[in-house]
């Protein structure tokens, strides 16, 4: 296993994550139920299977189109995402 891919990986996940609604959809979910460890569970089991599709697609993705031209794909989208968010679309 290559440690610095691993390191980087957890790191940018764990910084994006941060605050991230997920978290506070566990917060809230948790509090509500009175069961945080089924929570933990279920929340681990849905973000474990949207990164195992997430990682799968970047693979089958990357056969097809350069990783440069994901970079800038995937920039264009935040841009767009953005400006509909600052014009209320979304």
């Amino acid at each position: 296993m290559d440690l610095k891919v691993f390191m980087a990986a957890f790191g940018i996940i764990f910084l994006a994550e941060l605050g991230d609604k997920t978290q506070l959809a566990n917060l809230m979910m948790s509090a509500k139920t009175k069961s945080p460890w089924i929570v933990f569970l279920a929340s681990v089991l849905a973000f474990s299977l949207l990164t195992l599709i997430t990682v799968f697609l970047g693979e089958v993705i990357s056969k097809y189109v350069s990783p440069h031209r994901v970079k800038y794909v995937a920039a264009f989208l935040f841009i767009v995402v953005g400006i509909l968010m600052l014009a209320g679309k979304i």
